[in-house]
């Protein structure tokens, strides 16, 4: 039997728009058994059939290594909140591919796995947490697309595409993943915040727009860099200034209802900043303190009982697996 532990992730980081995402010490574990018949335990009865994703993934990575599928057990057993902007599907994808390989009797290969993976989701900024920890900025380079870019420095109306990347999406086999990994400040909090309602990811994307001006793409490239900066090092009057997002939160808040009260309520206790966890609907203030943490975990409760809240910390490392029949 093969044990695989993911944590959540939250992409974006306000900023970091499709590139930067995080890993978070809230946790999926997955075990993978071999069976007669697929069985899955441990989710609504909905997923427990063909179609689930953990599944699907495990599935697809045994084609692409060559194998021919064969029925598991898979017990799932999560603390992530479906549905919400923590990353769950990136888990049962990640689960998914590590087990393909480990059953079909490979080694564990993390550079297959982030490619595998996020061929699977899409793009990387979910996936590529979930597997290295920590705080990752990802990019994608599509092969077909080298060298064909039009870069007209001289047009004063040039306009940024902001759905580049779902247009390349029919590239992605044909495309590299490139990470970098960062370790983010343990002494941080992210007080994590879910609704208990959802955002459909195809709303999130559909309220965006399809063009963004020059100079709010310039405004972004700075302040990325200033968010990893604030993230690493613990420097949170750099992150306070730099975490003001125009390419996404402004036109995602409008389908979480609470946002602009919550976002208000959570400075007024001392948070350094504020953000959109995914496209939705979770919501993530960051504190330096403890003090301001548990005010700011009081504050919410009080207002908003009937939401999910936890006080998380960095995951420094990704996916973990085991093999039960390991002595060692």
């Amino acid at each position: 039997m093969i044990c695989v532990t993911v944590p959540a992730t939250s992409a974006n980081l306000g900023v970091g728009f499709d590139c930067l995402g995080m890993a978070l010490d809230l946790y999926a574990r997955f075990s993978f058994e071999r069976s007669d018949t697929l069985m899955i335990d441990g989710c609504e009865p909905r997923f427990c059939n063909n179609n689930n994703l953990v599944w699907t993934s495990f599935c697809d990575t045994l084609t692409r290594l060559g194998h021919a599928p064969f029925p598991v057990h898979i017990t799932i057993d999560s603390d992530i909140p479906l549905s919400g902007g923590l990353g769950s599907s990136a888990c049962c994808i990640v689960a998914g591919v590590v087990a393909a390989q480990l059953l079909s009797g490979l080694p564990y290969n993390q550079a297959f796995t982030l490619d595998m993976a996020t061929k699977l989701e899409g793009h990387p900024d979910n996936v590529a947490p979930a597997i290295m920890g920590g705080l990752v900025s990802s990019f994608t380079a599509f092969t077909a697309s080298v060298g064909s870019a039009n870069t007209d420095d001289k047009d004063a109306n040039l306009q940024v595409d902001a759905d580049a990347s779902d247009k390349n999406a029919d590239s992605c086999s044909h495309s590299k993943v490139f990470s970098t990994h960062f370790a983010i400040c343990n002494q941080l909090h992210f007080i994590t915040i879910a609704p208990p309602y959802e955002v459909r990811t195809a709303d999130a994307r559909r309220v965006l727009p399809t063009t963004v001006p020059f100079e709010d793409a310039v405004w972004q490239m700075g302040r990325v860099v200033g968010v990893i900066d604030a993230l690493t090092s613990g420097k949170m009057d750099v992150f306070a200034a730099a975490n003001a997002d125009r390419l996404h939160e402004p036109y995602r808040k409008q389908l979480i209802a609470d946002y602009d009260q919550l976002r208000a309520c959570v400075l007024a206790h001392g948070a350094d900043g504020f953000m959109i966890s995914g496209s939705g609907s979770s919501m993530i203030a960051v504190a330096h303190e403890q003090k301001t943490a548990q005010a700011l975990i009081d504050a919410i409760c009080s207002s908003y009982p009937s939401y999910w809240v936890r006080d998380l910390h960095a995951a420094q490392t990704g996916v973990r697996f085991k093999d039960s029949a390991d002595k060692s």
